[in-house]
């Protein structure tokens, strides 16, 4: 499964990654739309993003799903934390 930005909806890929474009590889600089932010603002989107999921997981009582996706949210969320004390520096 993959989350399309566009529509905003997760999409099943029978077990396979959506290909990029030809001529694309990943990090090129042509795959980030313009005003889509860098970096940081992907790993804050993801912190909050991963902590409304783990949210949704324990309300579930899908206590393993919910661990994994704090554990995830922590890794982003130090992410955040390390580049901010860097960019005060």
């Amino acid at each position: 499964m993959y989350f399309d930005r566009k529509t905003c909806f997760l999409t099943k890929t029978a077990g396979r990654r959506p290909r990029a474009p030809h001529g694309k590889g990943p990090g090129s600089p042509s795959d980030e739309p313009p005003g889509e932010g860098g970096p940081d603002e992907a790993t804050a989107y993801i912190a909050e993003s991963v902590a409304e999921l783990a949210r949704i997981a324990r309300r579930h009582r899908l206590d393993l799903l919910g661990y994994l996706l704090e554990l995830a949210q922590m890794e982003a969320e130090e992410r955040v934390r390390l580049r901010g004390k860097r960019n005060l520096s």
